[in-house]
């Protein structure tokens, strides 16, 4: 099923128009979308080619038009001077750079337009906010000898990584399911768009730095639906000990170490750290993520703590607070694997690591119940979040609401002797088609049925 809106109520008039682009206020929100109105187009099976064994998939497809013909492409206007992402026959470029294209290349026209927004970025943005909000918090809590911020922040890295970065550095094994074409963006097969921020973590802390805030873009291939979007924003925080950081307010702390050799793992410990060392670098991480969910939530918010996996930490965790009567999983964090901080020079230091993300957060917060709203240029929309204080309560008013239409669409996939077959289709192969036709107007989309011609 694919939930959008078929018609344009009346009073939606067009507020930008030109032989590039057209603009009208989205039914769902009243925000300022691309216009891709239009009449549903399904597939006839009786014009398709029928192999033996045919599967049906029936879904949503969005918005096409009202006079009956296709809308062209169109898309809102990238915020600053950022060259615009071609891809070609032969490459791909981003950023001003240009990346071969092989058989992994997978990245699409509708993703690329929104590298180089850096909506975090966007003064008064309400990722800005959220961003700010936990950049002043840490600012004013962690102050060096000297008077200065101990954390540095990072925010203007480019998302386009190298595969290696992204997965390799994090001890994430090659055959690791999060590799899969199907869940990220290929430039080409050594270069991607990251997954996650965690990728500039090793070059970070081998240019030297033993505490530090990361916050970006990140992209994954993801379903439609109110709550996912193949572009999100993340905030991660690292921080490094010495022997002498961790155990100096400690009494006897000289006889304590970071390292046993000999040592084994076991669920409290990596191989290579005392206990002792994993406890207190395990209780300073731990409180320093409770002051920053109270400066967030306010005081008296109730935390919990659940173990969980990550190829990179280990004890990993995930916060839990209860919000509004309902326990919700804020951030993920743990030690970090000491094998990741010797790769990158940190080989006499432990540290801990923690990533949250921001659209999470803010439609928390701010009380905005669909991602796509974040990508708004609606003045209306904008202007809610301009305070003179980062810290200001902000609650987000709707626009304006219309109802939803629901529309079926059905095609057939090829042979499964073809190469092309189903065994490479995915199904975020047609949620990123649904996206580059239909754009941020397609609310959901859902399988429904699936049918195999005994034939």
């Amino acid at each position: 099923k694919i939930k959008e809106h078929r018609s344009i109520p009346p009073e939606c008039k067009p507020v930008e128009e030109s032989i590039w682009n057209q603009q009208f206020r989205d039914p769902v929100h009243g925000l300022l979308l691309p216009s891709l109105y239009g009449p549903v187009m399904t597939p006839r099976p009786s014009l398709l080619p029928f192999p033996q064994t045919q599967t049906l998939i029936r879904g949503l497809l969005p918005k096409f038009l009202l006079n009956g013909s296709l809308a062209s492409h169109r898309r809102l206007t990238t915020v600053g001077h950022t060259p615009q992402p071609v891809i070609g026959q032969e490459s791909v470029e981003v950023l001003g750079h240009s990346y071969p294209r092989d058989d992994f290349t997978n990245i699409t026209a509708k993703i690329l337009a929104k590298v180089g927004r850096n909506l975090h970025n966007q003064h008064h943005h309400p990722l800005w906010l959220i961003k700010e909000r936990i950049r002043a918090h840490f600012y004013s809590s962690f102050i060096t000898r000297s008077g200065n911020p101990l954390f540095s922040v990072h925010d203007n890295l480019s998302p386009v990584v190298s595969v290696e970065q992204n997965f390799d550095s994090l001890l994430i094994p090659p055959d690791h399911p999060s590799r899969n074409r199907g869940d990220n963006y290929y430039l080409n097969r050594n270069t991607m768009l990251r997954a996650h921020t965690s990728a500039h973590q090793t070059e970070l802390v081998r240019s030297g730095l033993d505490a530090f805030l990361l916050a970006g873009d990140v992209y994954r291939r993801d379903e439609v639906d109110a709550s996912h979007y193949p572009v999100f924003h993340q905030m991660e925080g690292v921080r490094l000990f010495s022997n002498h950081e961790l155990f100096s307010k400690v009494q006897r702390g000289e006889e304590l170490a970071l390292f046993e050799p000999g040592g084994r793992r076991t669920p409290q410990k990596q191989e290579t750290h005392t206990l002792e060392a994993v406890k207190l670098v395990e209780f300073d991480l731990k409180h320093t993520l409770t002051r920053l969910v109270t400066h967030l939530f306010g005081s008296g918010v109730e935390v919990r703590w659940v173990d969980c996996y990550f190829p990179f930490t280990h004890p990993s965790f995930e916060m839990e607070v209860r919000f509004q009567g309902d326990w919700m999983e804020v951030l993920g964090c743990g030690v970090m694997e000491q094998k990741l901080l010797n790769s990158a020079g940190a080989d006499n230091k432990v540290g801990w690591a923690f990533g949250l993300g921001l659209e999470r957060l803010a439609m928390v917060l701010f009380s905005i119940p669909d991602i796509r709203v974040f990508w708004s240029q609606d003045e209306r929309f904008l202007e809610q979040f301009r305070v003179s204080d980062i810290h200001q309560p902000v609650c987000f008013q709707p626009l304006s609401k219309y109802p939803p239409l629901h529309n079926d669409i059905s095609f057939w996939l090829p042979d499964a002797s073809d190469r092309s077959g189903p065994q490479n289709f995915s199904e975020k192969d047609f949620y990123d088609l649904v996206r580059s036709v239909g754009g941020d107007l397609v609310e959901k989309v859902t399988l429904v049925d699936q049918f195999t011609h005994p034939k």
